[in-house]
């Protein structure tokens, strides 16, 4: 294990491609066709620029924030992630365990490497479950009963993935799920015994939420999630009795759409590049969906997050609440649960520091004005 605590995720991305299995490194950091739109991403985060205010110290700022009646200790959460337990064995428990401790939201992916009632059981209210809607609308519908039974209050319905685009680095690898090992995945396996024994003696993870669906067919990660549609939208808001949020939106139509659909928040994201390789950078796309909205209408954003500096810019464009994905994952093949809880506390460290360069007390007090313009 490393002797250094984590102190960038730029850090835990370097030790996590030299400790990882390539297969598994590139399918954390991959993204669709040559990569563009998730490089965009970070690019137009990094052309964003912050203008320092002096003379009105911060000593200590507050970072907590409220979003759909939850009250939550920072203004940013665990975005869902499908296969954390590829990253480091029991990746989902040790998300949870920091999203209590921290008192902050999880997604919990479909495509989890636990079963969605567990999750439940480690997080609480903290945890909200993502729905595909993969296969049939029997089986949706089967997985909203479960989630709705589980006792989870937060729903995201995930949209912008009705067929899962091509991933270079997956085709390259021979990436499947589950795992299909031949000669080059166990050559890539033996050069990275530190991962290998740690996930045999934990068990191969496996999407863990396909199990009893009608039909039997267990996951198949290449099934059609077209009937994530707008039909089946107002069919979710009619009988989904919590919180409803749509994941996936850039078009600003889009955005008024679902705003209209009885929806309870809309959140912005490209899906980290991993679906259209032209699809827009989603930081250009936040501040276009608020204007969209309008000023009070809740708005979650992920794509491209890295930083606690690019967390303010976020909520600086709009966002009433960040998400982390990359990061996260990063920091748990780089570390296990000691990279987790250290590259957590840099990024604190970062928005609180970046927070007091801007003269900020609260998070609340964040505007577009603190963007310097014309930057994009």
């Amino acid at each position: 294990m490393s002797r250094h605590s984590l102190y960038c995720s730029d850090q835990a991305r370097d030790i996590a491609r030299r400790r990882l299995p390539r297969i598994v490194f590139d399918y954390i950091d991959g993204a669709a066709g040559k990569e563009s739109a998730a490089a965009g991403n970070l690019a137009a985060l990094d052309r964003l620029r912050l203008m320092p205010r002096v003379l009105a110290p911060a000593e200590q700022a507050s970072l907590a924030t409220c979003f759909l009646g939850q009250t939550f200790t920072l203004p940013f959460g665990i975005a869902p992630m499908g296969m954390c337990n590829l990253a480091w064995p029991g990746a989902d428990r040790l998300l949870a365990a920091e999203a209590v401790r921290r008192g902050i939201p999880h997604g919990v992916s479909t495509a989890a490497s636990t079963n969605l009632e567990t999750m439940q059981e480690l997080a609480g209210s903290l945890a909200w479950f993502q729905l595909y809607v993969t296969g049939t609308l029997d089986a949706a519908w089967h997985l909203v009963d479960r989630v709705e039974a589980a006792g989870y209050q937060v729903l995201i319905l995930t949209v912008d993935v009705p067929r899962v685009a091509a991933r270079r680095r997956d085709q390259r690898n021979g990436f499947t799920m589950p795992f299909r090992i031949g000669t080059k995945q166990f050559m890539d396996f033996a050069r990275h015994p530190h991962w290998s024994l740690a996930s045999l003696l934990a068990g191969i993870p496996e999407p863990a939420n396909f199990n009893d669906l009608p039909g039997g067919k267990g996951f198949d990660r290449h099934a059609s999630r077209a009937g994530a549609n707008w039909a089946f939208l107002d069919q979710l808001r009619r009988r989904w009795k919590g919180k409803l949020i749509v994941k996936g939106v850039l078009s600003p139509d889009d955005a008024q759409r679902i705003q209209a659909s009885g929806a309870d928040a809309v959140y912005v994201s490209n899906h980290g590049g991993r679906q259209l390789d032209s699809a827009p950078a989603a930081i250009t796309a936040l501040a276009q969906v608020r204007a969209a909205v309008g000023p009070d209408f809740p708005l979650v954003f992920d794509s491209g997050v890295r930083s606690g500096e690019d967390i303010l810019k976020a909520l600086a464009c709009g966002a009433d609440l960040v998400m982390l994905g990359r990061p996260l994952l990063y920091a748990l093949g780089a570390d296990g649960a000691r990279g987790l809880a250290s590259l957590l506390d840099a990024t604190v460290n970062e928005l609180s520091v970046a927070m007091a360069q801007l003269g900020l007390a609260d998070v609340g007090d964040i505007r577009a004005s603190h963007l310097v313009p014309n930057h994009f």
